[in-house]
């Protein structure tokens, strides 16, 4: 009798334990606290994230970071528009961002929101990635950093691209509210940016202007 009551006990109790142990290790699930990835994402949705840190992450992909201090939040949501290497402008005459001179289609924006109303020309460094949110005009993305300094007295725009081991996943769909469930896929405009002309610079290399123009 006590042998069948300790499989039932296995059976019914340890296994799922185990289970969700060894599950967890590979997805879990976040609640979105802000509106930067909206519409794509709507602030309070809850996303599954498979687990991971920065290897294999491409331009168009939706990546989970972790947050600098002192930040209220622990990790924030961007979209990965380009790794290191690519060349990333806004804009070009008609309001787009660019990456090695391809203009993105992004219909994924905001409605109402510009792709960038902040000008710039970057050269993304070795092991790191450029990031914006889909709600530009809500996203404190890598635009808004391109002109800051570390906390270690840093290079002005160091704190704007994030280091790969700062990745900690990848958003693959949204699994609550059910009128929102929805699988994210790559967009078809990255398909298309032709590769970076050259190596990645050790160090970014940054120019900024004023306001950007509007379609």
């Amino acid at each position: 009798m006590l042998i069948v009551l300790g499989v039932v006990f296995t059976v019914l109790v340890v296994l799922p334990g185990l289970a969700a142990v060894t599950l967890r290790q590979f997805v879990r699930v976040m609640w979105l606290p802000t509106e930067s990835m909206e519409p794509t994402y709507h602030r309070g949705d809850r996303i599954l994230v498979r687990n991971g840190d920065g290897e294999g992450v491409k331009p168009g992909d939706v990546v989970i970071v972790r947050a600098p201090p002192p930040m209220p939040t622990a990790e924030l949501i961007k979209r990965v528009v380009a790794v290191g290497g690519d060349t990333v402008e806004c804009c070009d005459k008609q309001g787009r961002v660019t990456v090695n001179g391809h203009p993105l289609d992004e219909p994924y924006l905001h409605p109402g929101n510009a792709p960038s109303q902040i000008r710039f020309k970057v050269h993304v460094p070795l092991g790191r990635l450029f990031v914006m949110g889909d709600h530009r005009s809500q996203s404190g993305d890598s635009r808004v950093h391109l002109n800051d300094v570390g906390p270690d007295g840093t290079n002005p725009g160091d704190e704007a691209f994030v280091p790969m081991d700062k990745i900690t996943g990848r958003a693959i769909l949204v699994i609550w509210p059910a009128g929102r469930i929805h699988k994210l896929s790559t967009p078809n405009t990255f398909d298309q940016v032709p590769a970076a002309a050259g190596p990645p610079p050790s160090k970014p290399v940054i120019s900024t202007g004023g306001p950007s123009p509007t379609k």
